[in-house]
């Protein structure tokens, strides 16, 4: 039983977490590209795409840690310093991408589109407000880095396994 809760949780975490680091990377750079008229309907497209992908993984990613905390039980190391250490960092990448990357992706599509309806991003973004959009995308794409940064971490905790007695 715990190998097959260990398979799942592994793969669980490829094809939910997967998905959505790629994408969340990826929104911000369409999210601010510069506006032409072939690109306009393009970027907004891709930008939405992006966001709607990372909305529906992030409910199939709760399966990540639920079946991390059943294998971790099975194997009887839940108070194992290199698991209480990945549970935080879990938490800490769920927070930052409910709270503010998700937050932001749905902000940058928001944007109102010029009121003449010309020189818009794509994005639903005016072109005045290019500088504006710019820097959201940068804090986004910031954040963003930081949410993949802890997800390498839990990665490489779950490899290494500091300190424990169940071999590495």
């Amino acid at each position: 039983m715990t190998k097959l809760l260990l398979s799942l949780h592994v793969l669980a975490a490829i094809l939910a977490i997967g998905p959505i680091t790629i994408a969340a990377s990826m929104f911000p750079r369409y999210a601010r590209l510069p506006a032409s008229s072939d690109a306009q309907e393009a970027n907004g497209q891709i930008t939405a795409f992006l966001h709607k992908i990372c909305r529906g993984y992030t409910v199939v990613g709760t399966a990540v840690p639920v079946l991390g905390v059943a294998t971790g039980a099975r194997m009887g190391v839940l108070t194992d310093a290199w698991l209480l250490t990945s549970i935080a960092l879990t938490a800490a990448a769920a927070a930052l991408l409910l709270t503010v990357v998700l937050p932001g992706q749905a902000r940058l599509l928001a944007q109102p589109a010029d009121a003449s309806g010309a020189g818009g991003t794509g994005t639903g973004v005016a072109t005045h407000a290019m500088p504006e959009l710019r820097s959201a995308a940068a804090r986004l794409s910031m954040t963003t880095g930081m949410f993949n940064l802890l997800w390498a971490a839990v990665v490489v905790l779950m490899i290494v396994r500091p300190g424990s007695t169940t071999g590495a």
